[in-house]
């Protein structure tokens, strides 16, 4: 199974998981056959193409654009089994009934090709009991593959093989979930729930055991569980809501039914409120109301004393608050745990319970601690995992206060530690992550990270406190590094000749430290080494120029004190484009406004699918001032002169109205439609193999004896093609669609776009656009309604319009 390929994938079962894992497959290039019944009138494949077809209306977009539905070829069980034969890898995705998946098992088994990997997507149905009934060569290609929803988005899929399984088939199926479809893979064993669920869906149960001690409304636990606890913004409740209160409530009924002679049995009752919500329809954000309920612009929380809908918004305590910003986590807990507010003890409760729970469960259902704090890492959304959290405030201590808790009959299940929490190496050591790997309590040994071939393209693998493995913050070689920028290289593993440049910045704001950072990283990359990669540890790539920085400038000296600014970016954008060795820009999140310059101007660009790139200027009032309207321009130009007999306008279009409405793409994917990543550029789907990716791309493109472009020379629209558009926008804001600043900007963007005062069908260069760019920028900073929107930016984060 080595050099085993999907190439060609069957999902079966259209309903809400099923679409869309079909719909990541189809984002990541991969043929996909979407199976359900026949449905019963009409078109046979009825039933699919519904499910396809709604899949451009969910929020968030399963599809990295919305064209790619199309591409999901639809199927029934009644016309089609035989095409299961073409395809390598089958998922069945069908509803969470043992006896409606043996059904359908029954059926398709004869038809699947002998060396296709056939898997489950179930959230914690036994694996061993599926397989009952194959023979035993399908018993072997046989295992768990469970996607969390919704599936683009989440990073975690837990493999859960059984004793049956060929450990080839499963190195396989990692290889490929991890590199194409960009996913962090946990091995879990099969038991109910497997590890993310089994402990997630325990800490919602015990966070609403904790929320009723202490008598805290909804909102109030979402707010002191979600990111103030380093968790997801959605906290508890809203989470719930997002994910399906049947969901939630078949995952409980699993573990009731499965569970009987577990310790912590008493907790896995559902809980009223659940019951209750359900009974009457409400099952979260599907419903339209669960937990919580939109009525107009309002949020409304239920209240289970009475059943009816309350305003919600409550916020925790600020003395709560501020004991959470705390940054010593052992300080931190024992403020939380010594505390007389019920907020605090009821966070330190809630952290006191997952904690418990986790260790009490490691040996049943991980082979050891990495995976399951990383399973509610990919999967739940947290920062920390249990251990990782644990481990960092202080083992020992920590371990202590749970005890005595246990002790004392404030846990709500007395289940006893167990011995290896306070004996022998992990007491020790003081925690159960070290250098040479993470704790088996099975194995009664720290067992390293698995070594797939696959993980030789994470240069920096997903960190682990404990582990003290190096990072992209602080790994290879430094060359140069300032508060601004670090220039670095790898050492060895085939990529220590390219120049890496992180920008260091908050939210990597681009300033004229960073300009200089960049400069003369290109200078060191040119007399020294093959390439030079613009990448950094963290998201996003960047959000654009620097305001703060900005604004001492233009208070002492007003707009012209920042035209010679301007220049020097709009300069550096131009050496990044000319350079003499390859520029590659590494995106991922946002690259907004001057971040989209500097990956537009680099000579190639490797994305991860969640990049989200534009030009977002006029949200301040101004324009792209460092040759985004130049790149547009030029653009338009390349794209008419492959198709002469077209109007220039019919090109820049695309490239106006992205720059004018501040379009930003929701996927690189949707970023190749827009013109920002464009023919040579990649999408890759796994974030931890971005710089990989990157810094071959460089080596690949010096191999093949790279040449920088010639002088770009662009045929441009001229003052007619300015009238055009200005037409348009008369329309607009006369209809009221545009404020008048709007409109003012409008035509600024077109002016330069066009080339300025010149006839249809000029040629130009770069150097004339990024002059009528700058000449524009510097006087909208004037303007006082361009003044008004940067003040409230930079005051409230939000646009201002006006």
């Amino acid at each position: 199974m080595s050099n085993f390929m999907v190439t060609k994938v069957a999902v079966l079962g259209a309903g809400v998981m099923g679409a869309q894992i079909a719909a990541h497959l189809v984002n990541a290039r991969v043929e996909v056959l979407l199976y359900d019944l026949p449905a019963r009138e009409g078109p046979k494949n009825a039933i699919v193409d519904k499910a396809i077809g709604g899949l451009a209306k969910l929020n968030p977009a399963p599809l990295g654009v919305s064209s790619l539905a199309a591409e999901i070829q639809h199927a029934n069980y009644d016309d089609d089994l035989d095409r299961l034969r073409e395809c390598d890898l089958v998922i069945e995705a069908i509803a969470e009934r043992m006896d409606w998946k043996h059904d359908l098992y029954r059926k398709v088994a004869p038809h699947l090709r002998d060396d296709a990997i056939f898997a489950t997507n179930t959230s914690g149905l036994s694996i061993t009991r599926l397989s009952e009934g194959f023979d035993d060569a399908l018993r072997r290609r046989f295992c768990g593959v469970h996607f969390f929803n919704p599936p683009r988005y989440m990073h975690l899929v837990e493999l859960v093989p059984t004793a049956d399984t060929d450990p080839a088939i499963v190195d396989s199926l990692e290889t490929f979930l991890t590199s194409t479809l960009g996913k962090g893979c946990v091995r879990a064993k099969d038991t109910p729930n497997f590890i993310a669920n089994r402990v997630g869906i325990y800490g919602m149960l015990a966070t609403i055991h904790e929320a009723a001690k202490f008598e805290l409304g909804f909102d109030v636990v979402d707010d002191l569980t979600g990111a103030k606890l380093g968790r997801a913004r959605s906290g508890t409740f809203r989470t719930a809501d997002i994910v399906g209160l049947d969901t939630l409530a078949h995952v409980v009924r699993t573990m009731q039914e499965n569970l009987a002679d577990d310790a912590f049995f008493p907790m896995y009752a559902t809980p009223p409120v659940l019951e209750a919500l359900i009974s009457k329809g409400a099952l979260g954000q599907k419903s339209g109301a669960g937990f919580y309920r939109k009525d107009g612009k309002a949020i409304l929380r239920i209240d289970p004393a009475s059943g009816d809908y309350v305003p919600a918004g409550a916020k925790c305590d600020e003395t709560v608050a501020r004991i959470l910003k705390k940054k010593d986590p052992t300080e931190r807990l024992k403020l939380l745990r010594e505390s007389k507010n019920p907020q605090a003890r009821f966070v330190w409760a809630v952290i006191r319970d997952s904690l418990h729970y986790a260790a009490v469960k490691l040996a049943e259902i991980a082979e050891n601690a990495r995976d399951l704090d990383f399973a509610m890492r990919f999967g739940f959304g947290q920062d920390k995992g249990p251990f990782e959290l644990w481990q960092e405030a202080g083992w020992q201590q920590v371990a202590e206060w749970i005890r005595a808790d246990i002790d004392a009959g404030d846990a709500p299940i007395g289940a006893p530690l167990p011995d290896w929490v306070f004996q022998g190496p992990v007491a020790e050591r003081g925690g159960v992550h070290q250098p040479e790997g993470s704790w088996s309590p099975v194995q009664a040994r720290f067992v390293p990270r698995p070594e797939l071939a696959v993980y030789r393209r994470q240069l920096f693998r997903a960190p682990l406190l404990g582990e003290h493995a190096a990072t992209g913050h602080d790994g290879g070689t430094t060359v140069h590094e300032d508060e601004s920028i670090r220039l670095w290289t790898l050492d060895g593993r085939g990529v220590d000749d390219v120049l890496v440049a992180s920008i260091r910045t908050k939210v990597h704001a681009i300033g004229p430290g960073v300009i200089a950072g960049l400069l003369r990283g290109i200078e060191l990359a040119e007399s020294n080494y093959r390439g030079l990669v613009v990448w950094s540890p963290d998201e996003p790539f960047s959000f654009g120029a620097d305001l703060q920085a900005m604004l001492p400038l233009f208070m002492s000296g007003g707009a012209k004190a920042i035209g010679p600014e301007e220049k020097k970016l709009q300069d550096a954008m131009l050496r990044l484009r000319y350079a003499q060795v390859p520029t590659v820009a590494a995106i991922s999140g946002m690259a907004l406004g001057g971040g989209c310059e500097l990956a537009i101007y680099c000579a190639r660009r490797i994305a991860h699918i969640e990049s989200y790139i534009g030009l977002v200027e006029v949200g301040v009032g101004l324009i792209p001032g460092g040759g985004g309207l130049a790149y547009g321009a030029r653009r338009a130009s390349e794209e008419q002169g492959a198709a002469p007999d077209a109007a220039i306008l019919d090109f820049l279009k695309k490239y106006y109205m992205a720059a004018g409405t501040a379009q930003v793409s929701r996927s690189a994917i949707e970023a190749q439609s827009m013109g920002y990543l464009v023919e040579g550029d990649r999408v890759v789907f796994n974030r931890f193999e971005l710089l990989y990716a990157a810094i071959r791309e460089a080596k690949a493109m010096a191999d093949a004896g790279y040449r920088p472009p010639r002088p770009a020379r662009i045929r441009v629209a001229g003052r007619s093609g300015a009238a055009t558009i200005v037409a348009q926008l008369v329309n607009m804001r006369d209809g009221g669609f545009i404020s008048a600043h709007d409109f003012h900007l409008g035509r600024t963007i077109a002016h330069v776009m066009t080339g300025g005062d010149v006839e249809p069908g000029s040629i130009v260069d770069e150097t004339w656009l990024m002059a009528l760019e700058r000449e524009a920028f510097t006087s909208l900073l004037n303007h006082p309604k361009t003044q008004e929107r940067i003040m409230g930016m930079m005051q409230t984060g939000k646009p201002v319009r006006n």
